[in-house]
């Protein structure tokens, strides 16, 4: 019998749902530094913009309780409607079933808050009644506690659900650095969201390949001089 889940994510065959990355839901999120996981989805959005995965933004009580979603996802996708819920659970709302299923991909990926609430029921429900393949983003992803990411991400693997890291969805969408196409795309992800492999990057390139700084304008070093 063939396993679908030993099929790599391409950006043929796998979507991404962002999932109440919200500023309400953040101020909850204690299982990591807030300001990586903000940095992290972000760059999965722009991994998903340069690779032209289907992404679906879903939201919950945006005007009376969880805010807007974070404006630089918001600012990756312009134009691109978000779709309100009331409940916690995407998978109850008829226009996201809709959007997921118009994309035509069984693979998803999901980012969201809050893990234990939110992300879990979604999986669950997605995979039961919707026959989807649920890729989990564990560090795009956050829970109240570290104690509740980490025991619901073990509840969703127990139910077939497989974890990833933004990063390696990022680069097993790009899988060969022969794709020219989205090389330099990928590269300028890397350094701006991928922290010491960005700064690594950015020091082969300087030091080693002799490219131009990146910065947006010229900066002049002077030159040591002895004191007297």
């Amino acid at each position: 019998m063939s396993n679908p889940k030993l099929e790599v994510l391409t950006p043929q065959n796998s979507q991404l749902i962002i999932i109440d990355q919200q500023p309400q839901m953040a101020f909850g999120v204690q299982s990591m530094d807030r300001q990586t996981l903000k940095n992290n989805v972000v760059g999965l959005a722009k991994a998903a913009k340069i690779f032209n995965v289907p992404t679906t933004i879903t939201t919950v009580e945006s005007d009376s309780f969880s805010g807007y979603t974070f404006p630089e996802i918001l600012d990756v996708f312009p134009g691109q409607k978000t779709l309100e819920r009331t409940s916690m659970n995407s998978w109850d709302d008829q226009k996201v079933r809709d959007a997921l299923a118009a994309n035509g991909r069984k693979k998803v990926v999901v980012a969201g808050l809050w893990t234990e609430v939110c992300n879990t029921t979604f999986a669950l429900c997605a995979m039961l009644e919707g026959d989807y393949e649920i890729y989990m983003v564990a560090d795009a992803s956050g829970g109240t506690t570290k104690e509740a990411h980490d025991y619901a991400m073990q509840r969703m693997v127990q139910a077939g659900v497989v974890p990833v890291t933004w990063q390696q969805v990022l680069l097993e969408w790009q899988r060969d650095w022969a794709h020219r196409d989205t090389y330099d795309a990928v590269m300028k992800l890397v350094k701006e969201h991928s922290g010491a492999y960005g700064m690594g990057v950015d020091y082969a390139y300087t030091m080693v390949h002799k490219a131009g700084q990146r910065t947006a304008t010229p900066h002049e070093s002077v030159a040591p001089v002895a004191a007297r």
